[in-house]
């Protein structure tokens, strides 16, 4: 088994309070309104706090399947999160698990930087690439950006 990390910043104009809140506390509901692909978002286990497992289905012919998340924190003071990949066609023969910790904080423009702590527990002798993290990461952002421009749209959404 080997272990991947990779550490990545990214920004948005909105403050990081309302970001946290759509983006982690309303998660659910608002990406499965917001992502073409995303069929549905249940929590199959837990209330939405930490140990909550989350299922994300998407839509046939989308990028997957399904997977699942499980949630380890939600400081929604510090503005933190950790969860973890734990199935799903993603990971297939790849890797067992995908941790995740992202902190928001506040950017000099009123917007906010995202950092984002990936570890990936690999299989075997899998590598992960960074061509390959960045094909992940970039679906991370596709969903970032799509909340930023729906709370940039809703400047009363999550205030």
């Amino acid at each position: 088994m080997g272990v991947y990390t990779f550490t990545d910043e990214s920004t948005a104009s909105v403050v990081p309070s309302r970001l946290f809140k759509a983006l982690v506390i309303d998660f659910n509901n608002l990406v499965s309104k917001l992502i073409p692909d995303v069929e549905s978002i249940e929590n199959v286990e837990g209330d939405g706090g930490p140990g909550t497992i989350k299922k994300i289905t998407f839509v046939e012919g989308g990028p997957m399947k399904y997977l699942k998340h499980k949630i380890h924190v939600i400081d929604d003071k510090n503005l933190v999160t950790k969860y973890s990949l734990i199935e799903g066609d993603v990971l297939a023969d790849k890797a067992e698990s995908v941790d995740y910790d992202a902190k928001l904080e506040g950017s000099a423009n009123g917007g906010c930087v995202a950092t984002t702590v990936t570890v990936y527990q690999t299989k075997g002798d899998y590598v992960v690439t960074e061509e390959e993290h960045n094909v992940h990461k970039g679906r991370a952002n596709d969903i970032v950006k799509a909340i930023e421009a729906y709370l940039l749209a809703n400047p009363s959404a999550y205030a």
